[in-house]
């Protein structure tokens, strides 16, 4: 739909990533004249939503999310039904830990509660389940029957599409440069000028940026992350590409971050598998150091490599890179702008937040059309963060 570049919507949505492409499609939902806003031409590799898989699971030691994973399940499950597309593929997840770890106790502990499909794993089950892993004595596994993959380039387009459908409009190319807030808002771009009565900032690595132009600063870190692939070094010879799980794997040796896997969509034959962290960076000078086998992360997961799947090289075969939008204690930011309740912001996913995406696009949508959202999000007010970081300042 072509879109003039001086336009009045009753939402405007700020970043087309995941998070902001379901709150559009939920605010169409709704009935409300929606414009999405993109810095860069769609599709594109620069912030946190492309490449073509994510873990999706319950098991989380944050017995709100795991919650909150309900109802994010039913929506996938509306968006797979709409578009017609399969996103989800259910292939279990299991959770590796030290014996005695706290992480995993309360993992396990909130799946039980919940009644939810699961099992512990015995070491002798979890090798006739997954031949190509080798665990330490002590380590223990559970089972998470339902986790599994998304498709993530596709439910990105499938949600976009479906915006659209229902009347939505997207402009990519376009840069935010300037926020006018008050009854209301008025946003200019880099080709135009766009009012609205709300506006929802979904900016993922820009945030702070996209923050500072209406006087906030919170206490965001944009991390660069390696997405790692893996080789076997006999192909077809380990068994793993028959049994290779989606894992997670907590404080294992001896590491504060959690190391994860899935079966790749991206390279036939290879294996994803990530450290959960990686190194600050700004998300404009985001290419791969040199020397990368030198880098703290990936030698980290080359030594897992080497001790816990045996039958793939311990070096990397592709290196790609991800960004990550932190919050310090790794929970999101899902509230008001404090000055300014027209204003809605969702940001500080945490490397964690795509599979819970069609629920915090709901959530933003009811937070700016002033439904009561169906959770509780004390966890996720941006109050948590009055430091000396977070300053309140009129533009």
């Amino acid at each position: 739909m072509a879109v003039p570049s001086s336009a009045v919507f009753d939402c405007i949505v700020l970043g087309a990533g995941i998070q902001g492409s379901f709150t559009a499609y939920h605010l169409a939902k709704n009935h409300k004249k929606t414009l999405l806003l993109e810095q860069f031409p769609l599709p594109h590799s620069r912030g946190s939503s492309h490449g073509q898989t994510r873990i999706i699971r319950r098991a989380y030691a944050e017995g709100f999310y795991t919650d909150m994973m309900e109802e994010s399940y039913q929506l996938w499950a509306k968006l797979e039904k709409e578009s017609g597309l399969k996103l989800y593929r259910k292939t279990g997840l299991v959770v590796i830990a030290p014996s005695g770890n706290e992480e995993f106790q309360t993992i396990c502990k909130n799946m039980e509660e919940r009644h939810l499909s699961w099992e512990p794993l015995t070491q002798e089950q979890f090798k006739q389940k997954c031949p190509g892993f080798v665990l330490k004595p002590g380590e223990v596994v559970c089972c998470e029957h339902d986790g599994g993959v998304l498709s993530a380039d596709k439910a990105l387009r499938a949600v976009q599409e479906q915006f659209q459908k229902m009347g939505g409009v997207i402009r990519d190319g376009e840069k935010v440069k300037h926020i006018k807030p008050g009854q209301v808002v008025t946003v200019t771009t880099t080709s135009g000028i766009f009012e609205a009565e709300r506006l929802v900032i979904t900016a993922g690595p820009w945030a702070q940026k996209v923050l500072s132009l209406l006087g906030l600063e919170v206490p965001l870190k944009t991390l660069r992350i390696n997405v790692c692939y893996w080789k076997e070094k006999t192909p077809g010879t380990s068994g793993l590409l028959e049994t290779f799980p989606t894992f997670l794997g907590v404080n294992l040796n001896g590491e504060e971050h959690e190391v994860y896997g899935l079966p790749s969509q991206e390279y036939p034959g290879l294996f994803k598998i990530c450290f959960h962290g990686g190194n600050e960076a700004d998300p404009e000078e985001r290419e791969l150091q040199d020397k990368p086998n030198q880098i703290e992360d990936i030698q980290i997961l080359c030594r897992f490599i080497s001790q816990y799947l045996p039958g793939l090289h311990p070096k990397p075969a592709v290196i790609e890179q991800c960004m990550y939008t932190s919050t310090p204690d790794c929970n999101f930011i899902l509230d008001y702008h404090p000055l300014h309740k027209n204003i809605v912001i969702g940001s500080g996913f945490s490397g964690h937040g795509f599979k819970l995406s069609p629920l915090v696009g709901k959530i933003l949508c009811d937070l700016s059309i002033g439904k009561q959202p169906s959770h509780d999000l004390k966890p996720f007010h941006i109050g948590r963060f009055k430091t000396p970081t977070m300053q309140r300042k009129e533009p």
